[in-house]
């Protein structure tokens, strides 16, 4: 057994020489989200606090320096200072509305759709071609894309998603305490806590699930995919069939990167 592992380490260090590979950067609102791709093949995936950001990259690149390009998605402000170290070591795309993307848009604002959504979106186009698709990102907000089956992307909607639900009845009253999300959840709260538990979780339910609805009522053969920080969490509470991929967004940047190399 030790020797079955140890050639099969071999193996994947010499696939890895012979290939060039991509680095994808998620800059979310909390955390940095790293993933390294062999072609499209997913290799691995690593987080980092933003204050961490600059000694992380200098130890990516140190665990594979046969990365060659990068791209990154940024929904907050980036730091120069990592991009100039970003582009020390590969050649670097910062998605934009302006990138090269596998879908059409008639996205009224598109100067102001967020990079994720634009990543999440690409990966519905690369993944389920002429299919309906709607992608559910469950992160810090709870965002909705739709994707019609003529490859065309329609929008869709935001609203406060779980974290942010919890610390918005904490922050605009007096007396209600600030919780974090947990898997017992009762029909009927029977103390203030178990009431605000319920509150958010079943309102957040119910919520995804009632949009699943509408969107099911004009196009019955909708695809749903699951993704973000809570994706897992949600997963099980849905009524709904769906796909759950918590990497979607990086995949959906990996494709968008190939398009853009050069």
């Amino acid at each position: 057994m030790p020797f079955l592992f140890f050639a099969v380490e071999i193996t994947m260090y010499f696939c890895r020489l012979c290939n060039d590979m991509n680095l994808t950067v998620d800059v979310g609102n909390t955390l940095y989200k790293f993933a390294i791709f062999n072609g499209n093949t997913l290799v691995e995936t690593q987080g980092c606090e933003k204050q961490r950001v600059l000694q992380h990259i200098k130890k990516l690149f140190v665990s594979y320096p046969e990365i060659t390009h990068c791209i990154v998605s940024s929904v907050v402000s980036l730091p120069s200072e990592a991009i100039t170290l970003l582009e020390d070591f590969s050649s670097v795309h910062v998605l934009s509305y302006l990138s090269k993307l596998p879908f059409t848009s008639t996205y009224k604002t598109p100067e102001t759709l967020g990079p994720d959504r634009i990543a999440l979106v690409a990966a519905s186009a690369m993944k389920f071609p002429k299919q309906d698709v709607l992608v559910i990102d469950g992160g810090s907000a709870i965002t909705y894309d739709f994707l019609s089956a003529n490859n065309q992307y329609l929008g869709g909607s935001i609203a406060p998603g779980i974290a942010m639900r919890y610390k918005s009845l904490h922050s605009f009253t007096a007396k209600l305490p600030l919780l974090e999300k947990t898997a017992a959840i009762a029909m009927i709260g029977n103390s203030t806590e178990t009431a605000i538990h319920c509150g958010v979780i079943q309102g957040i339910t119910f919520e995804i699930d009632g949009v699943i609805h509408q969107y099911k009522k004009q196009y019955p053969d909708l695809t749903i995919i699951l993704t973000g920080g809570d994706t897992h969490f949600l997963r099980d509470r849905l009524k709904n069939d769906i796909f759950a991929n918590s990497n979607f967004l990086l995949e959906g940047l990996n494709y968008i990167l190939e398009l853009n190399k050069d």
